[in-house]
């Protein structure tokens, strides 16, 4: 079987070309598309706790630290304790966070609404299905390996 045949090439080398998409925009304006990705997972009023933005994001937490850390240095945000839960800290954008937010939800946007132009609503709502049963074969997969 050659490699353009397996359902992962397609969907391996369609999610690369994104995030080198994602990554050039998030260069030009001097951060990267992990940094985007954790500024669109704070909330922009309340702030978010530093213990929910990994599960998220589906990353492991020592990763998100160092990235918190660089956005930290960046100016990006601030940390602040729980008001509420004291043990807890909660994550703020600066304005330069949310100036930030800003630019990588308007990335987002265009790009989906680029491919809503060229794909249709029909398309897209067959693409979603397809995803969903793959998630459901990794799923099952994972499962009859425990």
């Amino acid at each position: 079987m050659k490699p353009e045949e397996t359902v992962d090439f397609h969907i391996k080398s369609a999610w690369h070309a994104i995030s080198r998409m994602y990554n050039q925009k998030a260069v030009e304006q001097g951060f990267t598309t992990s940094i985007g990705f954790v500024l669109i997972n704070i909330n922009s009023k309340e702030g978010t706790p530093a213990t929910k933005i990994a599960p998220l994001m589906g990353m492991e937490a020592r990763s998100l630290t160092r990235i918190l850390k660089s956005m930290e240095e960046k100016g990006l945000i601030f940390r602040q304790p729980d008001l509420v839960d004291k043990r807890s800290v909660r994550i703020f954008l600066t304005l330069e966070g949310k100036r930030k937010k800003d630019l990588s939800v308007a990335t987002i946007k265009g790009f989906n609404e680029a491919v809503r132009e060229l794909v249709s609503e029909e398309e897209l709502e067959q693409f979603v299905k397809v995803f969903q049963r793959i998630n459901q074969v990794i799923e099952n997969q994972i499962i009859a390996d425990n």
